[in-house]
């Protein structure tokens, strides 16, 4: 277990008082995420609270156990007894205390009696319990007497219980064991994750230093900030689905040796990743983590199988060890005659990104804000000054399209079917007021589906991020003028008439 681990500072804080003050003699710990984590941190901090050199009148004497180990009693009583009873002798032993319940309380009287009589002060003894939920399926008569072992054994004695499980699914029934003092583990954020696997990076490379693995040379000390995005790289793809550490720590651990092949050579040599090499690396081997993660979360194979078998191959390597840069090139521009034959609805779409691209938001009302019979240009008249105090602006068109709200592409797309399709329209004489039935097309599922597809065609490019939920999506055009100048043609829409600035 690592020195601290960040986000269990409220946790630690509050044992630590629990224990070396007046703890309850009854504890339930629960943490449906990590609760191996949480026992090894309960573990360490009940251990620095017993070791910590202070007036303290109590010595405390910590014992924990898994509950998957001990299926039967005596497994239970003689790992709690030979925890607590230390270096005392066999043959000074005066009876077999793992017989009974009985017995066990004898044993532990003793055992408390001794501890007092050497150190000439007050003895608490804390036993945790992990993955309790297991004593209900072996040892369900256990759980009554350890809840009530401080009543029983009447000793200053705490048990512990941590599990995923909650009390209330595992608690005997008729109210036979006291209510717990319940602590609830609140999960680690993404944040706190990646601060403690990436401070793991210096224990794990001295112990692959001093090891004959042949994964030692990955854990090299000069990897270390390398280490650090890496891991940000793993909790980015897989923390929506596992918020276990240990699991995260796992799946690290796959996956690492082959992201750093790219930089050791044959001999061992570890070549220092510069900014671009490091973004080439996260872009090459982030797809590999999500395979890994269907892999090695159900266990389908261990970890050391699936990194030999997912070796990055040489076009790979060479691809990131590239010296020309590997960014990511905008999308070719479509050609008129390749989106002649879209669907008239998706035209009518991509004429209606380039306005929103094209114009500045706040001219929409003044360009598609007209009443009935107010047919006349609303573009933006540009005049020529012969003295300027300053420099002319550039027309946006030559500056390239800018992005847009989702909503604002469907208000203008209303507008151009309302002024320019209507004509070309079946007869529904059930809709009587004027906009209602290009209210109900644009409401329509198939709208989305078409710009959904517009984007997968790379006609429209999606700016924001697939997974955001705050704000609407964002998206900007990616046609010319002139596809677009042939569309408007085609769709019978005065384009120039509805540009801000004129082409």
């Amino acid at each position: 277990m690592e020195a601290s681990i960040s986000g269990y500072d409220d946790f630690i804080q509050e044992v630590e008082t629990l224990v070396s003050t007046y703890p309850p003699p009854f504890i339930y710990i629960y943490d449906p995420t990590s609760p191996r984590t949480t026992s090894g941190v309960l573990t360490q901090t009940i251990s620095g609270a017993g070791n910590a050199d202070n007036n303290s009148a109590v010595e405390i004497y910590h014992v924990h156990l898994d509950a998957v180990t001990c299926f039967t009693s005596r497994l239970l009583f003689d790992t709690i007894i030979n925890s607590l009873r230390g270096e005392e002798p066999e043959n000074e032993l005066p009876e077999r205390w793992n017989d009974s319940w009985d017995s066990f309380l004898h044993g532990l009287r003793h055992i408390e009696t001794r501890k007092r009589q050497e150190s000439q002060k007050g003895v608490r003894f804390v036993i945790s319990i992990e993955q309790a939920q297991r004593l209900k399926e072996k040892l369900p008569d256990s759980i009554v007497p350890l809840s009530r072992l401080n009543e029983l054994s009447r000793i200053d004695i705490t048990v512990i219980l941590i599990s995923q499980t909650q009390w209330q699914d595992i608690k005997p029934t008729l109210g036979a064991s006291p209510e717990p003092y319940y602590i609830d583990v609140k999960p680690l954020s993404k944040a706190d994750i990646i601060t403690t696997l990436s401070s793991r990076f210096t224990s794990i490379s001295t112990h692959a230093q001093t090891s004959s693995s042949k994964y030692s040379h990955c854990y090299d000390p000069s990897l270390a900030q390398l280490y650090t995005h890496y891991i940000s790289m793993i909790c980015e793809v897989c923390f929506p689905f596992i918020h276990d550490i240990d699991e995260l720590a796992y799946i690290a651990a796959a996956r690492w040796p082959g992201f750093v092949k790219p930089l050791i050579s044959s001999d061992n040599t570890i070549t220092a990743p510069n900014e671009d090499t490091r973004l080439r690396l996260i872009r090459a081997f982030t797809p590999s983590v999500t395979h890994a993660l269907e892999s090695l979360h159900p266990r389908l194979t261990n970890a050391v199988d699936w990194a030999a078998a997912n070796e990055p191959d040489a076009s790979l390597l060479s691809h990131v060890l590239s010296q020309a840069s590997r960014l990511p090139q905008p999308p070719k521009q479509q050609d008129a005659s390749s989106v002649t034959s879209l669907p008239r609805m998706s035209k009518f779409i991509l004429v209606a990104s380039y306005i929103a691209s094209t114009n500045p938001a706040k001219t929409d009302l003044r360009m598609f804000g007209r009443g009935l019979d107010e047919k006349k240009r609303r573009r933006r008249n540009v005049r020529t000054r012969s003295k300027s105090k300053g420099p002319s602006k550039i027309p946006q068109h030559l500056l390239g399209p800018s992005p847009f709200p989702l909503d604002r592409l469907i208000a203008i797309l209303g507008s151009l079917l309302e002024e320019n399709d209507v004509d070309s329209r079946i007869p529904n004489p059930e809709y009587t007021i004027p906009g209602e039935y290009t209210d109900m097309e644009i409401s329509r599922v198939g709208i989305y589906n078409a710009i959904t597809e517009l984007v997968s065609m790379h006609l429209l490019l999606r700016t924001s991020q697939t997974d955001r939920i705050d704000g609407p999506p964002m998206f900007k055009s990616a046609i010319s003028g002139d596809t677009v100048a042939v569309l408007a043609k085609e769709l019978d829409v005065p384009l120039n008439d509805l540009l801000w600035e004129s082409m």
